[in-house]
């Protein structure tokens, strides 16, 4: 039993980041972080783009307003589309 426990809890461990890259995020209030390990083609760097643009523009009126950020096209926009949220 013991033995179980230990392989449910490390499948758990080893594949909670994938689980978590595929939830939604708010990009009006996550920090760069979060946007980094939520949105696919993302990284730490266009995450801090992302919340320097909200910083300076107020918050996205709309997912599409993400194009506005150096490094962000069409393409990083369709593919993150289900997974952006605005709240």
């Amino acid at each position: 039993m013991n033995k179980l426990l230990s392989i449910v809890v490390l499948a758990c461990v080893l594949f909670s980041p994938v689980w978590a890259s595929d939830a939604q995020v708010d990009i009006n209030h996550a920090d760069a972080q979060l946007l980094a390990d939520s949105l696919h083609g993302v990284g730490l760097k266009k995450a801090q783009a992302i919340v320097a643009w909200r910083n300076a523009n107020g918050e996205f009126a709309s997912a599409e307003q993400l194009i506005e950020v150096k490094g962000i096209g069409e393409s990083l926009l369709a593919k993150n589309k289900e997974r952006i949220v605005l709240e």
